[in-house]
């Protein structure tokens, strides 16, 4: 398993590899007021994939937070779990035949 794992990292290594190879020529980026950007094209595309996932990773964050004092607060809410004999002798009576 572990030599499959290897090919395959090693197949998206030289796959990346060869994109970068193959996209050196100078490429511009024009922003406003007349400014621009001389840089390799393999770098810009690099900057702009890091840049996406950082504006995704900062947009996640709020609701991540959320999400962590919603799970703390009801961590500390609920009472000591039930064994499951206890569920099952309590679900079985308010349920006739299974149904």
């Amino acid at each position: 398993m572990w030599l499959l794992q290897f090919a395959l990292k090693a197949a998206i290594f030289f796959t990346l590899f060869a994109f970068a190879l193959n996209n050196q020529h100078e490429a511009v980026v024009h922003f406003f007021f007349g400014t621009a950007w001389h840089a390799p094209m393999v770098l810009i595309v690099l900057v702009a994939f890091v840049l996406g996932v950082a504006v995704g990773v900062l947009g996640m964050v709020p609701r991540w937070w959320k999400h962590r004092r919603l799970a703390t607060q009801a961590r500390s809410d609920t009472p000591p779990a039930t064994t499951n004999t206890e569920l099952n002798s309590a679900n079985s009576a308010d349920t006739p035949h299974g149904i």
